[in-house]
């Protein structure tokens, strides 16, 4: 995944271009570069590393001129490099291109280019892109014309930013499966691969469809099909508050956003609350167009990738105890490649944070091929997912910028929880009186997370003790095995510790000897009818010299003679625990990755949104 920029208008395009940059980084760190036409030629200049290398690099040049486009790369096709960073340019540097996504035939049109005397200077997919629309310029002169015949004959995934010496008055951006918005402003306009980007210039947006073209000029904007016949769209006004994709005082992006879990979490859960006497007594799911299908569905599928697969492990459990209705849970990445078994009676859920990731979009399309009703729980309005599900729900988490999701995760889990209880409602499987006692618990998880965050300092201190272990196993039994899974992936994001987590029962069936006096033990324990399982294989591994830490709504001591360190979480119902658990976790994985001086906002070899397979 990379992040793409691009501007139009009366400004120097420069710091224009630099400035939406820094706001997609997380796309991408392994190099980056903008092309800017200064009146006469376009002016091209990338470097290896991260942004601000770029920033160093073109610190002492003046370089004018009001139409540009950037670029910041996360490497698939070539090691990163300065050759390598992007824009790329034909080879009279006439046409510059700027490209999310993966050409998958491009080594085919790679040599077919080269049989036409091309001399290509990169080892990228995306070099092939600016060639192909050169060779089709020299054949008519029309560079709209040769941006819609070369995507013909791209195969893949792509959202291209396209600028041309000779035409100094538009740029040219396409959108095939890779996320691309155009932003409107006033005497200017701009392209990016997400609306962080663009938010201190315009709220106006368009999201581009599939296979969409837009040619932008400084007073307006065409829209057109991959044919080049003119769409017509109305724009999206973007509310978010400009300050929400910004640090506010934090050190980085993922302490922020751990932080404003409580506020995402009311977001998300508040609005689909129905209140009588200021109690919830209800959950309202207008966007769903088949609520009733819940009431006879005999199954539900789940699919969706990394931290969004994990919230997913999480709600089968949910859907099973509250619903009691079988759930199958599958990484999207494996679904279409494992000849599913689909019944048109299967709600089918798949989960995404921006909704762009191209395994569970893959999977989802699948799924409605084959004519089955898909869910989608996304955080992004008007992303792929969003678009092309047939109902849609959002977790109001607002712009999540740190790689390793945290408020995504949270909100998403908010969502399924929310989801689960409605289908065991509609399914008569408990009263009136207890859907009323569960909701309102569920109504307190916000507050409870918040004492959580207000308490932080154990963990620290904790951390500052233990963040050189060189192995890390996360443990729990029903809910809190799921949440391991997290747990574990949040600490190898950030940290680069070797972290892995176990169903706590599987400890003596391998995992075990593994464990020494350099391995942490971390025991997720939040209910109490298992938690003399869970100390008795605490003590297990500390016999064998592991240091063990606890997370436990346990207040009478069950761990106090086992553990190392404990961490408490507020009461609440146990199978809600999953969403006040994995803070401290999160801390943790943020602490650790302070302590070992790694990024937390840009984890090496990550990136945000995975938009290519």
């Amino acid at each position: 995944m990379c992040g793409i920029v691009g501007y139009i208008g009366s400004k120097k395009a420069t710091p224009v271009l630099i400035n939406a940059l820094k706001k997609l980084e997380y796309r991408g760190y392994d190099s980056a570069g903008i092309a800017v036409f200064d009146g006469e030629d376009i002016v091209v200049r990338k470097v290896k590393g991260a942004l601000k290398a770029l920033e160093e690099r073109i610190s002492k040049e003046v370089i004018n001129g009001s139409l540009g486009i950037g670029h910041t790369r996360w490497a698939t096709h070539g090691e990163p490099s300065d050759v390598n960073a992007h824009p790329h340019t034909n080879l009279s540097g006439t046409i510059a291109v700027v490209h999310n996504g993966i050409i998958e035939n491009y080594a085919k049109l790679k040599a077919w280019l080269q049989g036409e005397g091309v001399v290509f200077r990169s080892e990228t997919d995306t070099e092939v892109i600016a060639h192909l629309i050169n060779y089709y310029y020299e054949m008519d002169g029309d560079i709209f014309h040769s941006v819609i015949e070369a995507s013909h004959r791209l195969e893949g995934s792509y959202a291209l930013g396209v600028i041309c010496s000779d035409y100094p008055d538009r740029l040219i951006a396409a959108r095939k499966e890779s996320p691309l918005i155009v932003g409107l402003g006033k005497g200017e306009n701009f392209i990016a691969s997400d609306v962080p980007a663009v938010l201190e210039y315009t709220r106006d947006v368009y999201f581009l469809d599939q296979k969409e073209i837009a040619v932008l000029y400084s007073d307006h904007v065409d829209l057109f099909d991959e044919d080049g016949n003119k769409v017509i769209k109305q724009p999206y006004h973007v509310d978010w508050d400009l300050s929400s994709a910004e640090k506010n005082g934090y050190a980085h992006f993922m302490l922020k956003e751990i932080h404003e879990q409580p506020k995402a979490l009311t977001d998300t859960m508040r609005p689909r609350l129905v209140y009588e006497n200021k109690k919830p007594v209800d959950i309202n799911f207008d966007e769903l167009t088949v609520a009733e299908h819940f009431k006879n569905a005999k199954r539900i599928v789940i699919t969706a990738c990394g931290t969004a697969y994990h919230a997913g492990v999480v709600a089968a459990y949910a859907f099973e105890k509250f619903a009691r209705i079988p759930v199958v849970v599958t990484v999207a990445s494996e679904f279409r490649y494992m000849n599913p078994i689909l019944d048109k009676d299967d709600i089918f859920i798949v989960i995404s944070q921006s909704g762009e990731t191209a395994d569970t979009l893959a999977a989802m399309r699948l799924a409605k091929e084959a004519g089955i009703h898909v869910i989608a729980i996304t955080n992004c309005v008007g992303s792929t997912v969003s678009r092309e599900a047939n109902d849609v729900i959002y977790t109001w988490a607002g712009p999540e910028i740190a790689v390793a999701s945290t408020k995504a995760y949270t909100t998403q889990l908010m969502c399924l929880y929310l989801l689960a209880l409605k289908c065991a409602f509609l399914r008569e499987k408990f009263s009136r009186a207890e859907y009323t006692r569960l909701l309102s618990e569920l109504e307190q998880i916000p507050s409870k997370v918040q004492e959580i965050l207000d308490d932080k300092t154990g963990i620290q201190k904790f951390v500052s003790k233990n963040f050189n272990k060189e192995k890390v196993f996360f443990i729990g039994r029903q809910f809190d095995s799921a949440t391991s899974l997290e747990c574990a992936l949040k600490l190898k994001e950030v940290s680069y510790m070797h972290s892995e987590a176990f169903a706590a029962g599987e400890l003596k069936h391998g995992p075990i000897a593994l464990v020494d006096k350099n391995t942490l033990v971390v025991a997720i324990a939040t209910d109490p009818e298992l938690y003399e399982k869970i100390a008795s294989n605490i003590v297990e591994v500390r016999t064998r010299g592991a240091t063990t830490f606890v997370i436990t709504q346990d207040k009478d001591g069950a761990f106090a003679q086992a553990a190392d360190e404990i961490v408490s979480i507020p009461h609440t119902e146990s199978a809600f625990a999953s969403m006040l658990s994995i803070i401290p976790a999160q801390l943790f994985a943020y602490y650790c990755a302070i302590h070992r001086g790694t990024d937390p906002d840009k984890p090496r070899n990550l990136a945000k949104s995975v938009t290519v397979e």
